[in-house]
């Protein structure tokens, strides 16, 4: 695996760790119990699809903070056999029971950040049981025989984990006994590098994996996917839910979620949304997502030339946060889980060159504090534009993320796989973190909070109905040149996942930096958008810079009307990327060196 430092002399002085270079097979994540997960997987023979599904059950083991199985993914793919990207929709819809009706009924003017009433129906685990049968080619209980030691065994407690812990014990204690029971074993939080299992998941793995049988592999695979989708999974946590517990909102509500509501979810394919960038062609998720965010940016830029966004300078900051803006606007305005016709079409309208050239030309040389959606010819829907000091703020709420202070209390997870035969894949698996919602004592995990993305506003195209999925944040990339693969990446972040993204689109693809040099580069993100979080903040003109940059960038940055909060020096973004050259077969990898966690691996 790539060090925490530079490993010779030789190393670049802005880097952190070398770039991994190799030609067998190349994982990066979040955690380097996942990425050692992963290149296990790919040395024992497995594919691209099988290291990743595996590296992804040991993230809810050692990432509990950032995800879960009663959460959600979304991933970008290619196989070996088709380079087209594909997109491998894992986000949960709303429950049948999940109308604005029931919520007004229950004294709600949002959708809480905290508790049972937000939970979309679980998608990350049967999507990727339903990869690993599709594409992958090992026996589920091999893959997950991984995460079933790690929750038997114990994981170290990371010391963003142990924080996060500290900030909701007295919630777990007073509200959430099951969850206290769980996460704070002798009535304590665990400390920083304490070992902390997870038996009662170890049990559900378990059952998952030996259940039903069956003849071939996909029957078997198929087997659990029952069991979690119609049976011992479902049930348990449908019997839970409908207990009242505490919400962010204050109050107590019981959940709608059902078994039912288990059965309608079904993991899809679908094709990626595309644009180019500096002769690079840029797949993403679609508008249910955020991912048309970077492509509506790149665009924008696409118009600049490469002296005029570089990060490492106040102009580029600026070029490249304004475009943010407008194309975040947007977000707010016109994305959503639309019906297919509606969803090309707005796609088409916000991706035409007219249209990025037109949003372009908006990007003066003084910050706009404004809410700009662009003139698409569908009516935008404007939200409430609460800012920061006036929400009320609670424990456990929103998605663990980077603060507008740039303080780190944690985000969600990901993790890229490449192997020697050119499979594929980026994968941001996210929500039913451990301070979500109350932890189903069966079965060691707790549900997940995706509809707090949603309005109790009729008119939001991101509105709250049954069987609509959220509009996620989850939002992983892939890169082809020519049709051919040549890398996939991604960070957690929330909101700020395009962002970093962008940045480091900018400084690999323009400015010809190296993948780890892009990686350990000063990031920085904007805050002058509608939270996805609740209580849905902003922060008009807000931008957060690690203090790593220029002051005299810092200066200029205030004289053009930033509102400028300057964090730690390695706060922002936990980028990671595998990459191949479709010519040679080369591999690259690099992560993340930020908080201690992300790390490459690979041969």
């Amino acid at each position: 695996m790539a060090g925490q430092q530079p490993s010779s002399t030789d190393a670049l002085p802005h880097k952190t760790r070398p770039t991994l270079r190799g030609s067998f097979g190349m994982c990066a994540s979040t955690h380097w119990l996942a990425s050692a997960t992963a290149q296990s997987v790919l040395e024992r023979g497995g594919n691209a699809f099988d290291a990743a599904t595996a590296g992804a059950f040991v993230l809810h083991v050692a990432e509990p903070h950032l995800n879960g199985p009663g959460g959600d993914l979304v991933a970008v793919l290619a196989t070996a056999a088709d380079p087209s990207p594909l997109v491998l929709a894992g986000q949960g819809h709303a429950p049948r029971g999940a109308t604005i009706e029931h919520f007004r009924a229950e004294g709600l003017d949002h959708v809480p950040g905290a508790g049972a009433l937000a939970a979309a129906v679980p998608g990350a685990v049967d999507s990727w049981l339903w990869l690993l049968a599709e594409f992958g080619t090992w026996e589920l209980a091999d893959i997950l025989a991984y995460a079933i030691h790690y929750a038997e065994h114990g994981v170290p407690v990371v010391p963003q984990l142990a924080r996060v812990l500290a900030t909701v014990e007295d919630l777990f204690r007073t509200h959430w006994p099951t969850s206290y029971a769980q996460w704070m074993p002798g009535g304590r939080v665990p400390q920083p590098h304490a070992t902390l299992v997870n038996l009662a998941y170890a049990r559900t793995l378990r059952r998952l994996s030996t259940t039903g049988g069956g003849e071939t592999r996909i029957a078997r695979i198929d087997a659990a996917r029952r069991a979690w989708r119609t049976g011992f999974v479902a049930a348990a946590v449908a019997e839970f839910a409908a207990e009242p517990h505490r919400h962010s909102s204050g109050g107590d509500h019981a959940g709608v979620i059902t078994a039912a509501d288990f059965a309608d979810f079904l993991p899809s394919l679908e094709p990626a949304v595309t644009a180019e960038f500096r002769g690079v062609t840029v797949a993403k998720a679609g508008l249910w997502s955020q991912g048309p965010v970077l492509l509506q940016a790149l665009t924008m830029l696409d118009h600049f030339d490469d002296e005029q966004i570089d990060p490492s300078t106040a102009r580029g900051i600026h070029t490249i946060a304004e475009a943010l803006k407008l194309a975040m606007a947007d977000r707010e305005a016109f994305y959503g889980h639309l019906d297919p016709a509606d969803a090309k079409a707005v796609v088409s309208r916000l991706l035409s060159p007219r249209y990025s050239k037109e949003r372009a030309g908006l990007i003066g040389a003084v910050a706009s504090t404004a809410f700009r959606p662009g003139d698409i010819g569908v009516t935008p829907f404007t939200p409430p534009l609460v800012t920061r000091q006036h929400a009320v703020q609670a424990d456990g709420v929103g998605e663990p993320t980077v603060q507008q202070t740039g303080e780190t209390r944690g985000d969600t997870c990901h993790i890229d796989v490449v192997d020697r035969w050119g499979n594929m894949i980026s994968a941001t698996p996210s929500g039913g973190w451990l301070q979500s919602s109350p932890t189903v004592p069966d079965l060691g995990f707790a549900l997940g909070t995706r509809l707090q993305m949603t309005w109790l506003d009729p008119a939001a195209p991101s509105r709250l109905a049954p069987g609509r999925r959220p509009r996620t944040t989850l939002t992983p990339t892939l890169l082809l040149r020519d049709g051919s693969p040549m890398a996939a990446l991604g960070t957690p972040g929330g909101d700020q996942q395009d962002q970093w993204q962008l940045i480091y689109l900018v400084r690999t693809l323009a400015l010809g930096m190296d993948p780890q040099e892009a990686i350990d580069a000063p990031a920085f993100h904007t805050t002058a958008l509608p939270s996805s979080f609740w209580p849905r903040t902003w922060t008009p003109g807000g931008l957060v810079i690690e203090e790593r940059a220029d002051e005299a960038v810092i200066d200029e940055l205030r004289a053009r009307g930033h509102d400028v909060t300057v964090s730690g020096p390695w706060s922002q973004g936990r980028l990671s990327v595998v990459t191949r050259d479709p010519d040679s077969g080369v591999l690259q990898a690099a992560a993340n060196p930020r908080g201690a966690q992300g790390y490459a691996a690979g041969r």
